[in-house]
């Protein structure tokens, strides 16, 4: 899967981004800690043919933290990365702490929105301030510790991913962990564990945590476009809050609950089936005038 990563400034900042793949162009927003490297579902997206563009979030990657300022001059850097490449619409996956980044495209340049689909996605208020997951999480995911939290993650998955993925999953899924590692392949835990050799919070993570500390109801309601939410109903990252208050605000959208293990929903015995739902939803509503040619 041949991925090429371009660099481009934008009102002298940097804006980091990649492509993957040839075909019906996809808008993907990653989620925490994550970058334009990403690779969880990609291979079935570029198999089925699509080309996926996935801009580090601000913070994540080389983009600069200041694109991040808020969600609209972000969207609009994602915008002129589109006229960059020439593409007129997408259809936008929004992932996980990337749910605010796709909301907030798709209801800022609804003209350029084929369609959005929101996977495990934050949509409201996530953590609070005031609660404890907030303040572990800006200490581990700090920019001065975040290099050497990894680092740990990815030497203990490196020697034994059995035992580190099911330290995870009281993080991912409200399942004993027992149960959720009979739904895992080799493949799967192999994905998992290149996920923590590729992951760093960077400046991004603290920036997620500031952003999903406010409410952003006025950006849901703007949504023109089909909308297809996708959430674990075993998801313990994201509750299934999140879900309901999408659906309850998008006047345009579907939701679908699923009996998947947990949050991460391109691993798993379920994910081709999770797939083929995104797949099929993205066809019937592809209009796009525009492909992308590597």
């Amino acid at each position: 899967m041949e991925r090429i990563i371009y660099h481009m400034e934008v009102d002298g900042h940097l804006l980091e981004y990649s492509v993957v793949g040839t075909g019906t162009p996809i808008l993907l927003f990653h989620g925490g800690h994550s970058n334009c490297r990403e690779e969880l579902g990609y291979e079935r997206l570029v198999k089925s043919g699509f080309s996926i563009i996935t801009p580090s979030r601000p913070g994540y990657g080389a983009t600069s933290k200041e694109l991040g300022e808020t969600f609209e001059l972000a969207s609009r850097c994602y915008a002129k990365m589109l006229d960059q490449l020439d593409i007129k619409k997408v259809h936008i996956i929004a992932v996980s702490a990337g749910g605010p980044s796709g909301i907030s495209f798709a209801s800022m340049y609804p003209n350029r929105t084929n369609s959005l689909i929101l996977q495990s996605a934050v949509t409201k208020e996530w953590l609070s301030k005031k609660s404890l997951n907030y303040k572990v999480a800006k200490f581990a995911f700090h920019p001065l510790t975040e290099k050497w939290t990894w680092k740990l993650v990815a030497r203990l998955s490196n020697r034994n991913v059995q035992f580190m993925f099911k330290q995870f999953v009281p993080s991912f899924s409200k399942l004993p962990a027992e149960e959720v590692m009979k739904q895992m392949k080799d493949s799967d835990l192999e994905a998992f564990q290149r996920m923590n050799n590729r992951y760093r919070s960077g400046k991004g993570f603290l920036l997620d945590l500031e952003h999903t500390s406010k409410q952003f109801h006025h950006l849901l309601t703007a949504i023109q476009s089909p909308t297809l939410i996708l959430h674990s109903l075993n998801d313990q990252a994201v509750s299934l809050e999140h879900a309901h208050h999408a659906k309850k605000s998008i006047p345009t959208s579907t939701l679908c609950l699923l009996d998947n293990w947990g949050h991460l929903l391109w691993i798993g015995k379920d994910a081709g089936d999770i797939h083929n739902q995104v797949e099929a939803f993205i066809k019937k509503h592809d209009l796009v005038n525009g492909h992308v040619t590597l």
